[in-house]
């Protein structure tokens, strides 16, 4: 699975660090980001949250 994040529609609200800090993080310029572009399907669950809850459709995953 690959992870990305659009940071020209991200808007630095955190719901997707909040669902998976692993995997994303905002910076103290309050801009999401990825940590982890290839996470574990371990985390497919985490990252689904993140992908549904971002309010901007920034968050997106690639199986």
């Amino acid at each position: 699975m690959k992870v990305s994040l659009d940071r020209t529609k991200c808007s630095g609200i955190g719901l997707c660090e909040m669902f998976a800090e692993a995997v994303f993080r905002v910076g103290d310029d309050g801009q999401g980001g990825v940590i982890d572009e290839n996470p574990p399907e371990s985390q497919r669950s985490a990252i689904e949250e993140a992908v549904a809850s971002c309010p901007t459709s920034a968050v997106s995953v690639e199986n």
